[in-house]
């Protein structure tokens, strides 16, 4: 006997998902319109291939460490492997509206943008076959626990951290992960001075990202409601602000107003309101957006002084942008936009905010150790930066045989 689902709220996530798909070949085109003409096809197969890699892992044995057993442990366990046990009758536990099949649905595709996140940030240095290498184990060893943590039941979730589509689970743990990857790999021997080979695939992959961040974080709601027009209103208001500010600030420094600043600016606000979207007013959002393009433009300058080679800004806009988007939910999560979240400290709860603090940083130093230790073990099997030969002449042509423009 079926389940009687709400339709509308099934339909809903169903576009909601497909949304958050479509922010992965945007990435893809982001980074590679950033990236110079001899290798954009290697930095946008790093997206695409995760979307096919990552569904496999996912049905195999990801859902179930994520989302299976496990309570206020750190991973799940493989009751659930190859969705044994599922059909598609069931219904999704925390909101009885929808099948779980439509949430495993929609979890697969943050599974798939988060890693792919990364590469922007090792861009022209990494070899193909140490990149997949690195996927699979991210995801295993990275990924998987802290969706278990928080989302799944696990450890922070029973101490009561908060985070509403990924502030922690996505935009942190990547940002520090990408930052860990640069200090391994070291800085690119042939620095593309030129900067992005393409602003207009920039603009377009930035259009086709915040168009599915709707999904993002609107769909983390899991059904239509209230707190669901809150997290769509959300995310546009801070990603505008963030977007604008970051224009005039670069206008300031740089003396001329930036197609790519207000471009990096709207991804900021979106990275830092994507743990607090459905938690707070929109007031608190319009915050949330100026401060992320302030913090993430003199931390990208900072990165420039300090000479890491971050080359697309990973660390900058979404490791430090998620980082001050879940602080600023600690502090201005409100009970009254949202009964099944919490008080922050502008609202009399401290110890909130001081929980948000602690898991933000168990994060970031989690996701930077255990990255920088797997690429040192990765390169013990196979080498995982190329040759000066093969970076001089374009991983296009050196690693897969193509070019991207004839």
């Amino acid at each position: 006997m079926s389940n009687a689902f709400d339709t509308g709220n099934t339909g809903f996530m169903l576009v909601a998902t497909s949304l958050v798909m479509l922010m992965t070949p945007g990435l893809a085109f982001f980074y590679g319109g950033l990236v110079s003409r001899k290798n954009v096809l290697a930095i946008m197969i790093q997206s695409f291939v995760s979307m096919g890699v990552t569904t496999v892992i996912w049905f195999a044995f990801g859902y179930s460490l994520c989302f299976s057993g496990g309570q206020g442990g750190v991973i799940g366990n493989l009751d659930h492997a190859f969705f044994r046990g599922l059909n598609p009758m069931d219904a999704f536990t925390g909101s009885k509206t929808i099948p779980l099949f439509v949430l495993i649905a929609y979890q697969m595709m943050f599974a798939q943008i988060t890693p792919a996140l990364i590469t922007g940030a090792f861009t022209n240095r990494v070899r193909f076959p140490a990149y997949l290498i690195f996927l699979v184990v991210w995801l295993v060893l990275v990924y998987f626990p802290m969706v278990h943590m928080i989302w799944g039941g696990g450890l922070l979730a029973q101490w009561g951290v908060l985070d509403f589509a990924g502030g922690i689970v996505v935009h942190c743990i990547a940002g520090f992960a990408a930052l860990a990857s640069v200090m391994f790999v070291g800085r690119r021997r042939f620095p593309e001075t030129s900067g992005p080979h393409s602003i207009p695939l920039v603009a377009l992959g930035t259009g086709l990202l915040w168009f599915g961040w709707y999904g993002f974080n609107a769909g983390s709601e899991l059904r239509v409601d209230a707190v669901t027009s809150l997290a769509f209103l959300n995310t546009d208001v801070a990603a505008s602000f963030a977007a604008i500010v970051w224009l005039i600030v670069a206008w300031v420094f740089e003396k001329k107003p930036k197609f790519v600043g207000l471009l990096t600016g709207s991804i900021a606000g979106l990275a830092a309101v994507t743990p607090a979207a459905g938690y707070v007013s929109t007031p608190s959002a319009v915050a949330i957006g100026i401060a992320s393009s302030l913090v993430c433009y003199f931390a990208i300058n900072m990165k420039n002084r300090l000479g890491w080679d971050d080359a697309l800004d990973v660390w900058g806009v979404h490791g430090v942008g998620g980082v001050l988007g879940v602080i600023c939910l600690g502090i201005f999560a409100n009970k009254a936009m949202n009964d099944s979240g919490a008080n922050g400290l502008l609202h009399g709860d401290s110890s909130f905010f001081m929980k948000e603090c602690v898991a933000v940083v168990i994060a970031a130093v989690y996701a930077f150790l255990f990255t920088y230790i797997m690429l040192w073990i990765i390169n013990k099997i196979t080498p995982v930066k190329v040759t000066v030969e093969e970076e001089e002449l374009g991983l296009d042509e050196a690693l897969h045989g193509e070019h991207a423009y004839i």
